[in-house]
């Protein structure tokens, strides 16, 4: 599985990043969690920030941001 965070480097996007590993790390999946800054990257996916993409696919863009529950909600949804 391939989790990807995209956030200019904001605040909201570092929390976003913390709450999606900890999210991995409590369901004990296999994930590799990307934390993407460039702005060319993250305008291929969504144009609010911060976003949340699991398998190529767009979850979440924006705010509020998505509790670790929720996080965790998602990234079983995508298994």
């Amino acid at each position: 599985m391939n989790i990807k965070v995209l956030g200019p480097g904001c605040k909201n996007c570092h929390e976003l990043l913390e709450r999606t590993q900890a999210a991995v790390a409590e369901l004990g999946v296999a994930a590799d969690v990307e934390y993407v800054t460039e702005m060319a990257r993250i305008t291929d996916f969504v144009m609010l920030t911060p976003g949340l993409v699991i398998d190529e696919k767009v979850v979440h863009a924006g705010k509020p941001l998505p509790q670790v529950e929720r996080i965790k909600q998602l990234i079983t949804e995508a298994k």
